[in-house]
């Protein structure tokens, strides 16, 4: 009976991993990692974008910087 009670613990105290656990090995075994690495990718892209509009002067000077050191 103890047995089944610390499993029990132990599961309710670590859901989380498990959950996250069984996730990964859903994603690492499956095409959805490539879904996921395209939507990274894009999110990536959006928010270098938006960057870029939102401080095109510094963009602008740290570009200049790094083509005249070349």
């Amino acid at each position: 009976m103890n047995d089944s009670n610390d499993f029990k613990k132990f599961c309710l105290e670590h859901k989380g991993a498990i959950i996250g656990g069984l996730i990964a090995i859903i994603i690492a075994f499956t095409a959805l990692r490539q879904v996921l690495f395209a939507i990274l990718i894009i999110c990536v892209g959006i928010w270098i974008g938006n960057y870029v509009q939102k401080n095109k002067e510094k963009v602008k000077e740290t570009l200049k910087n790094l083509i005249d050191k070349f």
